[in-house]
């Protein structure tokens, strides 16, 4: 596959396309800190900062495949909500047009967040089939979980993928594969040794993941990059509220740890948390490709019933209909790795006492299920922290 990236990021779709038998021709994307990655991780290869210019452009020639995690800016629930024409997620039209205009393209692979499936009653996913039909494509897509490729991050996220011509049926590729879900509380895969949740949250939301942590993500509803908090029960106490360092984001995300360092300014609040909580996950990726290399035979029902106002989580269709699809969000189950594994805790640091105050604020004005245990680890990790800065300011 000789391969096109828009909104190409820090490379997340595109890396398990890169090198061996296929090659990335080009990358899209308009920040400076995600061109500073993709620079020094894909070398070699052009990178167009401007996708309405690529638009005019036009892709190089003998480009079969064009990827786009285009923004979630305005359908996440983290975002705007602003829908599929907001002025970020909008600019999703703009892969439609190099599509009308190089037909030589058969093979698409969108990526979002699951907010887009019942986000204005699915009027992206509305939007984005009804315009593929129009360009010939068939379609499928299905949410997934990042943890099947055995992160500890749990991470929904809709992939689509839609061919014409000679490529293969999407469906022989997202349904070629399916295993049980497992279960996320008390499955034999997991831990009960660490839970993530978001600190950042409080009032609608926890994000509480057992043994893993929940979606990273580049901004949070109070306004700063959010990475997510670990909760250790039995740390000593100071150590029982930790937040995962950006290389053990990295690799949460599936890349080497060290990736976004070529965008490191330096700084505290430098850009490296929000390129990795808006990337997409390599191992699903991964997946993807080696099914695109090797489409399966369906192991799953698609013969669900006609799509009508509300989006499932799978399905597929083309200009004739669409129609549900019977799938888990794990299409197969990779070795899992243990949050605790994962994440060195002697490299996390303690959630700051104004961080871990405002959390316990919020916590105590909603009323969320928690464990009765955390709450009161929250605020003794406060008094502990409280007590220690008093003493480091004292006389000696």
């Amino acid at each position: 596959m000789l391969v096109v990236g828009t909104f190409s990021g820090i490379g997340g779709l595109e890396l398990p396309f890169h090198g061996g038998a296929h090659q990335t021709a080009l990358l899209c994307d308009w920040w400076a800190p995600s061109q500073q990655v993709l620079e020094e991780r894909f070398p070699g290869t052009e990178i167009v900062g401007d996708i309405a210019e690529l638009a005019t452009r036009g892709l190089p020639t003998d480009v079969d495949t064009l990827t786009a995690g285009f923004p979630c800016t305005d359908l996440s629930q983290a975002g705007r909500t602003a829908g599929i024409r907001g002025e970020q997620s909008g600019m999703v039209r703009y892969v439609f047009q190099l599509l009308r205009e190089h037909p030589g393209v058969t093979t698409l692979v969108l990526e979002n967040v699951r907010n887009m499936l019942v986000l204005d009653g699915g009027a992206a996913m509305a939007y984005l089939v009804e315009e593929l039909n129009e360009l010939g494509f068939r379609w499928a897509y299905r949410l997934v979980d990042s943890r099947f490729t055995g992160v500890p991050q749990r991470r929904h996220r809709v992939l689509l993928v839609a061919t014409r011509g000679d490529a293969p049926d999407p469906r022989h590729v997202l349904f070629a594969d399916d295993h049980p879900e497992p279960d996320h509380d008390t499955g034999e895969h997991l831990r009960q040794d660490a839970f993530g949740f978001y600190w950042t949250e409080g009032l609608r939301g926890l994000g509480w993941a057992v043994d893993a942590v929940p979606p990273l993500k580049g901004g949070s509803t109070v306004g700063i990059p959010s990475p997510p908090g670990i909760w250790i029960p039995n740390a000593p106490l100071g150590r029982r509220l930790l937040i995962p360092s950006i290389e053990q984001a990295e690799a949460l995300q599936g890349f080497p740890r060290g990736w976004t360092k070529p965008a490191d300014l330096g700084g505290r609040n430098g850009p490296r948390w929000k390129l990795v909580g808006n990337a997409v996950t390599v191992g699903v990726t991964r997946w993807l490709v080696s099914r695109l290399e090797a489409p399966g035979a369906l192991v799953v029902d698609n013969d669900g019933p006609p799509v009508g106002r509300r989006w499932p989580n799978a399905a597929w269709g083309d200009a004739s209909g669409r129609w549900a699809v019977h799938a888990s969000t794990w299409p197969v189950v990779e070795p899992y790795e243990h949050l605790t594994d994962l994440c060195d805790l002697d490299e996390c640091q303690p959630l700051t006492t104004r961080g871990a105050a405002g959390f316990l604020e919020r916590l105590r004005r909603g009323n969320l299920r928690r464990p009765a245990a955390f709450e009161r680890d929250v605020a003794e990790h406060i008094e502990h922290l409280s007590a220690r800065d008093l003493g480091l300011r004292l006389p000696v």
